[in-house]
Order: C-alpha cells, then sequence, then structure tokens
C-alpha cells in the first residue's frame, strides 16, 4: 500500500458562496444551461445547491442568511476548531475532488498517516444531514482537510446518482436574510 498513488478522477465539485440563490439558479440554469441537480436546506443556516458541470462534475453554491458582502480579503472559510463555514458573497468556500468511493475509507487513513487532521462526513437526505457510516440515506462521502496555506479542501465520493426527487427546495432570495435571521435569533 506504500507504494499506491491517490487515483483522482476530476474536480467533483467547487463550492461558492452568492448572495441570492434564485438570482443563482436562474443564472446557472436558463443562461449557462446547467441543469439543477441537488437542493439542500440548511435549516435556519442557508442552502447549499449543485449544478451539473458535465462529467460527473458540479458546481455548488451556499447561500447564507448572515453572509458578509463580497470583500476582497474574506474569501475563506476560518480553519480554527469551533469555528462556522460561513464565507462572503462571491468567495470560494472549499475545493472537492471526486476519489474512487471504493477507496474512501483508505483516503482517510493514508492522509491521517501523513499527518493531516481529516473530518469524514457522510451527507444524507435525512433531517441531521448525515449519516453515522453508510446508509441508504447518504449520497456522498466527503473527507475535510486544509492545505498547508488553510484553504479548505475534501476529497469526496457519490454513493449514488443523482435523482429528480434531490432538486426539493425553493430557492431563497436576499430579501430571505431577514426571515433566516428571525428564526436563528429565536423569533
Amino acid at each position: 500500500m506504500a507504494t499506491d498513488k491517490f487515483e483522482y478522477l476530476g474536480v467533483n465539485h467547487v463550492a461558492l458562496v452568492c448572495k441570492d440563490m434564485k438570482e443563482t439558479v436562474d443564472f446557472y440554469t436558463n443562461v449557462l444551461e446547467m441543469p439543477l441537480v441537488k437542493t439542500i436546506q440548511l435549516g435556519d443556516r442557508g442552502q447549499h445547491f449543485f449544478f451539473d458541470a458535465g462529467n460527473g462534475a458540479t458546481i455548488a453554491f451556499f447561500w447564507f442568511p448572515n453572509a458578509p458582502e463580497a470583500a476582497p480579503g474574506i474569501a475563506s472559510q476560518d480553519q480554527r476548531p469551533g469555528s462556522k463555514f460561513t464565507t462572503a458573497h462571491a468567495s470560494m468556500n472549499h475545493l472537492a475532488i471526486s476519489i474512487p468511493l471504493e477507496k474512501f475509507d483508505a483516503y482517510v487513513a493514508k492522509l491521517k498517516q501523513k499527518g493531516v487532521r481529516v473530518h469524514v462526513i457522510n451527507h444524507a437526505d435525512n433531517p441531521e444531514g448525515y449519516t453515522v457510516g453508510v446508509t441508504d440515506k447518504t449520497w456522498i462521502r466527503s473527507m475535510y482537510f486544509a492545505d498547508p496555506s488553510g484553504i479548505a479542501m475534501e476529497l469526496a465520493a457519490y454513493t449514488r446518482a443523482f435523482r429528480p426527487e434531490d432538486v426539493a427546495h425553493e430557492p431563497a432570495t436576499y430579501a430571505d436574510r431577514e426571515r433566516y435571521a428571525a428564526v436563528t435569533n429565536g423569533h
């Protein structure tokens, strides 16, 4: 195993942050003609939508009700323990690269052996948004870590193909920030 090299299958997705999810959906689906393939409602924390960029790659967007306005120099995740993953409008949140599903656990172990701090999430279609282990609700396995410059990275493996029911949420607008803030603040 020591001589085995990582096998990469291409970029899985790039996760950006948008100001208005509805405008983003309109632009990517109608202007760029990229199908919307997955929508995730993050409770009162926002939304995460994925567009098909071809050959298994997607472009993903977060919408956060409390995201700072676009500002150069505020364009990356705070990697400190306990920090939120919110980033500014027009920023890159993280870079995800596809890997083979059958090699996922071995790659986690390999990165840890190399001294990389890795956080694994089995993203799922359930109220929690994740599963312990892989179940029929798991749609993607992700391992998160940072590069030496603090850039948030992800190696990811889909556990199934996208389905029509994966697009199940109305896109939020910039004006929805106030409604989300009211829920977050307990009003």
